[in-house]
């Protein structure tokens, strides 16, 4: 009889015990790595107000379209010119910010979920003597542009000096045929992938 009695008293000790050591019969904190997941991310398409101007040179600053979720945002950058120049000339200021959609999204942007449709080997440049003043001519026909590009492009000069007087941009290619005015309007910066709003041909 006591042995009987023993085996069940010997489980129940050993059940107390068990259940000290994990905290109540609890889970105790354990040293072994468990994948939770990834760490909570910057806020999408949302940059700190500082930006990265601890690390970025002092210089004019600009505003640019960048890509992010899907749509056009607008990002606050700085561009440096040569000592007693501006950035009043239309041309000028068309280099420069085509220039900033060149280049590669910083670690803060590219955190944030910015990135850039523009290409490393697109120029632009002022019109030809037969084009209305204003035009600016892209070294690629702005038809064949990736769809996200040429809404980053129009939104960036549409509030620039490179713009005309009616906010509109008048865009041409490199061959003969006459620019076009292109507006960026509230739909384009929310679906850039749709087709730009095109005003008339200008001659």
């Amino acid at each position: 009889m006591r042995a009987g009695r023993t085996k069940p008293a010997a489980i129940l000790m050993g059940l107390a015990a068990l259940c000290a050591l994990t905290a109540g019969c609890g889970i105790r904190d354990t040293s072994v790595p468990v994948d939770a997941g990834a760490a909570p991310s910057r806020v999408p398409c949302n940059l700190p107000a500082d930006g990265d101007t601890a690390q970025a040179p002092q210089g004019i600053p600009v505003r640019v379209y960048l890509v992010c979720g899907s749509r056009l945002v607008p990002v606050d950058r700085t561009v440096q010119i040569a000592e007693g120049r501006t950035l009043s000339d239309g041309v000028r200021v068309a280099e420069k910010l085509l220039d900033e959609l060149r280049e590669k999204p910083t670690v803060t942007e590219k955190e944030a979920g910015f990135s850039t449709d523009v290409q490393d080997s697109l120029s632009v440049s002022e019109g030809r003597r037969s084009d209305p003043a204003g035009a600016l001519r892209l070294s690629r026909d702005p038809a064949d542009l990736p769809a996200n590009a040429l809404a980053q492009i129009v939104c960036t000069y549409a509030e620039s000096a490179a713009a005309e007087t009616d906010g509109s941009v008048v865009l041409g290619g490199p061959d003969g045929d006459p620019p076009r005015a292109y507006s960026c309007t509230q739909q384009l910066k929310t679906r850039p992938d749709a087709d730009p709003e095109l005003g008339d041909l200008r001659r």
